[in-house]
């Protein structure tokens, strides 16, 4: 397909909490991707970085930061702000320069240095921004939203604390087996119930940390890599980055309100389910051709929820593919194989970067204990504040 640019490298700084600059992070991946790659830096000829803007970091432009950090060169450089979806936004704007004929080998790069604890508005007032509206008017950390619509499963499909349990889990046992992952330690559904709660019915152990990480890819065109002796890479087939439709019926983060749909008849799907349906007509696929996926597991109750947007299962039959052990290791589509956000926690800019990063690993029979067998296909799904849709088809 004319669409498709090669993924020739895939690279990461292992997450969790070190201390230091998220440009030392992604300086570490960025080469680790280029090794992979086996391209040289001064061969790249645009980077993309996908923006980090807590912290008062003076540089946090991650495009020019990371050029710097990597040694000036003269690449093309672009930054890219979309909040959680950030890492798959910079993946389409170095797909679409690639496509385009304005490089042939583009590095992306997503880094963080999280703050401890739930994230938090940053100082002053802003009443225009829900995101500040809501923490400031409700008192709504991300967990609360998280809580809400844990509560909603509940009520409209029958999901049970039972469930959520098992999602974490299954995680934790694949992220036991990721060097990359923060917490590399199996859990059972016992410890799940027994941590604390945070936001009635979830646990602690429910919700995902806030961490340090990084990630980077590096793409170029197919002639590129035909070229470099990779016959058959690893290839991005869609990126879907889309924006939800009026009127929107479900509450959604971080707004605290929905449309009237007295005067507008609301869309047959759901703004999550749009996202994935979208990268699959543009791959020219549909879930029924999906080997595995990474989804963004902010909670295990959102986790379930993906299921369904990505059309692996039915409306509310989410804790069901999970029950039958569909998305577990071994299972019809294995979810979140790397271990998820459950098992990483949030680095930001970079864990829509990090997701594609393991569909590499797996497209390519490299991802060891955590091989999904005979993967050909895989899907990202990941979802940025403010309507920045998120979701990357990878082939093989």
């Amino acid at each position: 397909m004319t669409g498709e640019v090669a993924v020739l490298g895939a690279g990461m700084h292992p997450w969790g909490k070190w201390g230091r600059g998220f440009v030392e992070y992604g300086v570490v991946a960025a080469r680790a991707a280029l090794a992979d790659a086996g391209v040289d830096w001064r061969d790249v000829g645009s980077i993309i970085g996908a923006d980090t803007v807590r912290g008062g970091y003076p540089g946090y432009v991650a495009g020019a930061t990371f050029a710097k950090a990597l040694g000036w060169q003269g690449a093309r450089v672009a930054s890219v702000y979309a909040a959680c979806a950030s890492g798959a936004q910079a993946i389409g704007a170095a797909r679409t320069q690639i496509l385009a004929g304005l490089a042939d080998v583009v590095l992306v790069v997503g880094a963080d240095a999280a703050p401890k604890g739930f994230f938090r508005p940053a100082g002053g007032d802003r009443p225009d921004d829900p995101d500040w509206l809501r923490f400031r008017v409700l008192g709504a950390t991300n967990p609360a939203y998280f809580g809400l619509w844990a509560r909603r499963r509940m009520a409209v499909h029958g999901d049970t604390l039972e469930d959520f349990a098992q999602v974490k889990v299954k995680n934790a046992a694949a992220g036991a087996l990721n060097a990359n992952a923060r917490y590399r330690k199996a859990v059972t559904a016992e410890e799940v119930a027994a941590s604390a709660v945070v936001a009635d019915p979830l646990r602690l152990l429910d919700i995902c940390a806030t961490s340090d990480g990084a990630a980077a890819l590096v793409l170029s065109s197919m002639e590129f890599a035909r070229r470099h002796g990779a016959s058959d890479p690893v290839r991005i087939r869609a990126v879907s980055t889309i924006t939800p439709r009026y009127p929107t019926t479900v509450l959604d983060l971080p707004d605290i309100a929905t449309d009237s749909a007295a005067a507008v008849t609301p869309a047959e799907e759901t703004f999550r389910a749009s996202i994935a349906r979208a990268a699959y007509e543009e791959a020219g696929i549909g879930p029924e051709d999906i080997s595995l996926a990474e989804v963004y597991d902010l909670s295990t109750a959102l986790e379930l929820q993906w299921y369904e947007d990505l059309g692996l299962c039915a409306e509310g039959e989410g804790a069901k593919l999970l029950r039958d052990g569909a998305t577990s290791a071994g299972g019809r589509v294995p979810v979140n194989t790397s271990g998820g956000l459950a098992s990483f926690g949030e680095a930001v800019p970079a864990q829509a970067i990090a997701q594609v990063c393991e569909l590499t690993w797996q497209l390519r029979g490299a991802a060891g204990a955590r091989q999904v067998a005979g993967a050909r296909v895989g899907v990202t799904a990941n979802q940025g504040l403010f309507g920045h849709g998120s979701s990357v088809v990878a082939v093989r």
